[in-house]
């Protein structure tokens, strides 16, 4: 197949959830195919590092692009400006004129086979009903993500944008799938959800995978007592993950094991996170080269998410490296996962906290987590598996169009 793959905000390098999915299956994509990659880069980004490692691809074409943050003052900008448009803002905000120019260039030409559109914040820049049948591919069910934001939100003001931004988001992306050849889910949960809203779209479902040669257990010494929290910290629901945990969770934790310690490991982490993490002595690292030795030295792994959509990669890379992991619902969402038996899914913070401190307290308890854990993602949920999934889609939709 020729495929044109399609995605705003980069890939590399891998420190998000989305840019590790897309970037494994591109790679085992283009072992097999000619993959054309276009995206776009930040000023942080490394396009050169990113065109060497997909090297299989056919080509790598990334645009400059410095998409506003939410904090910044063209946020706000791009927030009013999307009042006047069907757009929501986070799409809004992710329209890119010279990417969508080569999008159409491209396709005009008459030499790809399918679309992939990676993300609902690529449809800005490209025709989802064009020439060519083009595959959206949902890594979240993003309205879901705006709601579920509104409803933690204690601001009023803050609460009634967020209520109306979700709601338009709702519209938008059932309009995409419905648009689009084929809308391909992260788990049956968000197809199902997808679906639901969008009756007339065609939307299959693909599993989450994970690196089991890179996510290994390593034999590495526990600190006792240690609990480490994963996750990128630019993304506000993992951010409101980790005020959640250490201002309704952890204390509870204290009050029973005093020596108990939290390391949150991600990129960017906020200036609340570093302060209530100073408060409560909690270690933060911000971006480093790599998350294993952080992982391989804790007891027990967290993903206290309230907020969220999609399927979380870092529950995969947890239990890869045979870490027992206490996760929310919301957390553990759309993953084969039982809890029980490979990790324990607990709501109440009281509960969370108690959760954690009897795993403390047992480390064969730990074990047996860990190790069926990793048994699963072992046996099911390598990359090359994951994308041989995502292929036959393509290829199915690609004759399809044929006939």
């Amino acid at each position: 197949m020729r495929i044109l793959w399609v995605k705003v905000g980069g890939l590399w390098p891998l420190n998000a959830g989305g840019r590790l999915r897309s970037f494994h299956i591109i790679a085992q994509l283009a072992r097999r195919h000619r993959v054309t990659l276009l995206t776009t880069h930040g000023p942080r980004d490394d396009p050169e590092g990113l065109a060497a490692r997909l090297s299989n691809c056919e080509h790598v074409i990334s645009v400059p692009c410095a998409i506003p943050k939410r904090t910044s003052p063209w946020f706000a900008l791009a927030l009013l400006r999307s009042w006047l448009s069907p757009l929501p803002v986070d799409l809004w905000k992710c329209r890119v004129p010279a990417l969508a120019q080569e999008v159409s260039r491209r396709i005009a030409a008459g030499n790809v086979d399918v679309c992939v559109v990676d993300f609902l914040a690529a449809t800005p820049n490209a025709a989802l009903d064009g020439p060519v049948p083009a595959v959206l591919f949902a890594h979240n069910v993003e309205h879901m993500i705006w709601k579920r934001l509104s409803r933690v939100e204690p601001r009023i003001w803050r609460r009634a944008l967020l209520e109306l931004e979700w709601r338009k988001m709702r519209r938008y992306e059932a309009r995409a799938c419905a648009r689009a050849r084929l809308t391909v889910a992260v788990s049956e949960a968000d197809r199902t959800m997808l679906a639901a809203h969008a009756p007339k779209a065609r939307v299959r479902a693909i599993p989450t995978g994970v690196d089991t040669s890179y996510f290994t257990p390593n034999g590495s010494h526990e600190a006792p007592g240690s609990v480490v929290l994963p996750g990128s910290m630019d993304w506000w629901p993992n951010e409101d993950s980790v005020v959640y945990f250490v201002e309704a969770i952890l204390p509870r934790i204290r009050s029973e094991m005093p020596e108990v310690s939290l390391t949150v490991v991600g990129r960017n982490p906020s200036a609340r996170v570093l302060q209530l993490a100073a408060t409560a002595g909690v270690r933060v690292t911000g971006t480093v080269d790599d998350v294993r030795p952080y992982v391989a030295e804790a007891s027990v792994g967290v993903v206290p998410l309230r907020v969220g959509g999609g399927t979380r990669i870092k529950i995969f890379e947890l239990l890869a490296m045979g870490k027992a992991v206490v996760s929310t619902t919301v957390g553990a969402e759309g993953l084969p996962l039982i809890s029980g038996t490979h990790f324990l899914r607990v709501d109440d913070p009281a509960d969370f906290a108690a959760a954690i401190v009897a795993l403390l307290r047992d480390p064969a308890r730990r074990r047996a987590l860990g190790s069926a854990g990793r048994r699963l993602v072992e046996e099911r949920y390598s990359w090359s598996q994951v994308t041989r999934e995502f292929e036959a889609l393509c290829e199915e939709e690609v004759r399809r169009h044929a006939c």
